[in-house]
């Protein structure tokens, strides 16, 4: 008699946290990726602006589960499901056979019907948006060493970060500190502590889901930094010369030209494909409404986890689309399964908020844990050490603590590499 295939699609925190949770399990599993490795997002924004490289935050999958005998890693994309066949088709035309879905195929970003603004306005998903993001920044100060022009100049060393969440409050202070503290020896030229960095938020304070004292304290934090906080603006339009925002009747342009975009997510397009097929109901964000144990309603054997589940029956509220959320839930949707291998019923899912942090700079941060509220070098300390907690792989944790190590002693970001194309600024999908 053959093993419960298990198949998992997607190797983030969700996948990764499921697939693991399996070990030893008496089952087959496969987990399906467009890329051969797990990427630690939290740490993408550090790769944008020349803190670590790309390997630092990311690991092979095949190494993960090298020792995990009954997990199979295929590198492919769904393109399809039928849901009476119980059968996933890949882009080859493969078909992978399962008695159990897990769908973690994550979030991506969210440009409000306005697709025309990302190649001006790069998110930060992925490897590829992280390092043309640095080589967008580190661009832009070669190009102002070069330029004569005053005006020109200066929108070349203006910044202009849209969202003002945790991705933002991140960028904004990096950028700030290489401007400030990295690479103010580097010119002969441009004096590039004359940067302006710009956090433009749509709402009426930063970090608008965590506590109103670090709010303030994040804001606080940012201006020690030169960054300046621009609340209560909409963005009205973007491209290549710049950001034009509305703030109350009164519209502001602003000279930029490097302009990430932080300000939203909406999930991946498998949720509208799983909508189709199944009949489940999506919200607004493009999320799978998921039953109490994650499950799919009228298809118990699909699980939908992590960004791409819009699970509301802690409180009423979708969870948050944080790492915690998918580590949280693909370690349940394991132990469901085991359950019910076993013929025993499973308790509802329910969600464990451990906290949220976010790093500002140098020795700055804000993290709120249950009714502690901590700013400035102890939660940065915080921060530090739960990040290197979760990251994959022990030479990676090493490599990056020394990493850190070494910009915090000198200043330096050791990754500051132009790669790509150096002479244009090139829009990433």
């Amino acid at each position: 008699m053959s093993k419960h295939r298990v198949v998992i699609i997607g190797g983030g925190f969700g996948g990764l946290n499921a697939a693991k949770s399996l070990k030893g399990a008496d089952v087959d599993v496969t987990l399906i990726d467009r890329r051969n490795f797990h990427l630690f997002q939290p740490l993408l924004y550090q790769v944008a602006t020349g803190a670590l490289s790309p390997a630092e935050i990311a690991f092979p999958l095949r190494v993960i589960f090298r020792r995990q005998k009954n997990t199979t890693v295929l590198l492919g994309e769904v393109t399809d499901l039928d849901v009476n066949a119980r059968n996933l088709i890949l882009n080859n035309g493969e078909a992978v056979p399962y008695d159990t879905l897990i769908v973690a195929a994550g979030a991506t970003d969210n440009y409000f019907n306005r697709p025309d603004w990302l190649p001006f306005a790069p998110g930060l998903k992925s490897i590829e948006n992280a390092t043309e993001i640095r080589r967008r920044i580190l661009l832009a100060f070669e190009t102002a060493e070069r330029e004569l022009d005053p005006v020109k100049r200066k929108a070349w060393m203006t910044f202009v970060i849209i969202g003002g969440g945790a991705t933002g409050v991140e960028m904004s202070g990096a950028i700030s500190e290489i401007a400030n503290d990295t690479l103010h020896r580097d010119f002969r030229r441009i004096h590039t502590k004359d940067s302006e960095v710009l956090l433009i938020e749509g709402g009426a304070r930063l970090l608008a889901t965590y506590p109103e004292d670090l709010s303030a304290s994040a804001e606080e934090q940012l201006k020690k930094l030169k960054v300046h906080t621009k609340p209560h603006s909409m963005v009205t339009a973007i491209d290549a010369d710049g950001v034009e925002i509305k703030v109350g009747e009164s519209v502001e342009r602003i000279h930029s030209k490097i302009v990430i975009w932080a300000a939203g997510v909406k999930a991946s397009p498998l949720g509208k494909l799983i909508a189709e097929r199944t009949g489940a109901e999506t919200d607004k964000m493009g999320r799978v409404v998921v039953e109490p144990d994650c499950t799919v309603k009228g298809h118990p054997e699909i699980l939908v986890i992590g960004d791409l589940a819009n699970f509301s029956h802690d409180g009423g509220k979708p969870l948050p689309g944080v790492a915690q959320t998918g580590i949280q839930m693909g370690k349940y949707a394991a132990r469901l399964i085991k359950h019910r291998l076993q013929n025993q019923p499973y308790k509802p899912f329910h969600y464990w908020d451990k906290g949220n942090m976010a790093t500002i700079g140098r020795a700055a941060a804000v993290a709120e844990v249950g009714k502690l509220h901590v700013s400035g070098l102890l939660a940065w300390a915080m921060w530090l050490t739960i990040h290197l907690m979760y990251l994959v792989g022990f030479q990676n944790r090493i490599v990056v603590l020394l990493q850190w190590f070494y910009s915090y002693a000198t200043f330096n970001r050791g990754a500051r590499l132009i790669t790509g194309n150096k002479d244009q600024l090139t829009p990433v999908d």
